[in-house]
C-alpha cells in the first residue's frame, strides 16, 4: 500500500480523519464492528467535541439500555446527527451492498445483510462511510444489490444520507447535486493514479490536496484512548498495540 505515514498506524490515521467529522454539541452513535470509528469518536470527545453526546453499542458507558432497537428508534425520531457505515460494495452513487455478491437469486457470496443500515442511512442527518481496505472489489461502478440507498427520489422526504467516505487511500465527498462521490483529498504518499487504479469507478478531480496527518500530540491522544477501546474491542486493541510497537526503530 503506498500510504506513507510518520509515527502512526493506518488505523490511527483513519481514526484521526474520522474524528474530524465529529461535531461538538451533536449526538453521534457508533455501531457494532466499528473499532476504527470508535477510536476516532473517542479522540473527538477528548478534543473538539467535549459537549457532544455519544452512543456506543456494546459499551458499558453508553446510555442506551435497549441496544440497537433504542438506537433505531432514536434515529427515526430525528435524534441522531452522525453515524458510520461500511459495505462489501460501495458504488459511485453512494449505494451500499451488504446483501450478496452476484445476482440475488444465485449469488457468488451471501452476505450478512443490512441489519438496519438502510433506515439509518435514510434517517441519520449525516452518515460517514469508512473502509479498512481500498480495491476495485469494494468500490464498484454499480452495486450488485442495493442494501442501503444513498439517494431515494421515489420518496418525498429524507432526513439525511452520505457525506464523506474515508478509505486507506483517500477521502471522498458526496456531491448531493450530482449524487456521486468526488475526490476530496489523497492520503500522504498516494498519487491520483494509484487511487484510481484501486477504484472501480472514475475519480475526479485529478488534482486533490494531501489529507492532513495527525500531529504527535494527536497520535499520543489516540493511543491514550486504547484502554477505553479495549472495553468494546479487546482483540482489536491488542492488535493495534502490536502494530504501534512495530513502529519503534
Amino acid at each position: 500500500m503506498p500510504l506513507l505515514l510518520q509515527g502512526c498506524t493506518v488505523d490511527e490515521f483513519l481514526a484521526f480523519r474520522i474524528s474530524g467529522e465529529v461535531r461538538d454539541f451533536e449526538r453521534t452513535a457508533v455501531g457494532t464492528l466499528s473499532p476504527v470509528p470508535l477510536l476516532g469518536v473517542l479522540h473527538a470527545q477528548a478534543t473538539h467535541a467535549r459537549n457532544g453526546k455519544f452512543l456506543i453499542l456494546g459499551s458499558e458507558e453508553t446510555p442506551l439500555t435497549d441496544g440497537s432497537r433504542e438506537l433505531f428508534d432514536l434515529a427515526q425520531r430525528g435524534g441522531l446527527d452522525l453515524f458510520f457505515l461500511s459495505g462489501a460494495q460501495i458504488d459511485l452513487k453512494g449505494n451500499l451492498n451488504l446483501t450478496c455478491i452476484g445476482p440475488y437469486d444465485a449469488p457468488k457470496v451471501r452476505l450478512p445483510g443490512g441489519a438496519g443500515s438502510a433506515m439509518l442511512y435514510y434517517m441519520t442527518r449525516r452518515v460517514v462511510l469508512f473502509t479498512l481496505a481500498h480495491s476495485p472489489r469494494i468500490f464498484v461502478e454499480k452495486c450488485d444489490f442495493v442494501t442501503s440507498a444513498a439517494d431515494t427520489p421515489m420518496y418525498p422526504w429524507r432526513r439525511g444520507g452520505p457525506t464523506r467516505l474515508v478509505t486507506p487511500l483517500c477521502t471522498m465527498d458526496y456531491d448531493t447535486g450530482a449524487g456521486e462521490w468526488r475526490l476530496l483529498s489523497l492520503h500522504p504518499g498516494v498519487t491520483f493514479a494509484e487511487a484510481q487504479k484501486e477504484t472501480g469507478f472514475p475519480l475526479s478531480p485529478e488534482e486533490a490536496p494531501v489529507t492532513p496527518a495527525p500531529s504527535p500530540e494527536d497520535i499520543a491522544l489516540l493511543r491514550a484512548q486504547i484502554p477505553v477501546l479495549r472495553n468494546s474491542y479487546p482483540v482489536f486493541a491488542q492488535t493495534l498495540e502490536e502494530k504501534i510497537r512495530s513502529l519503534s526503530p
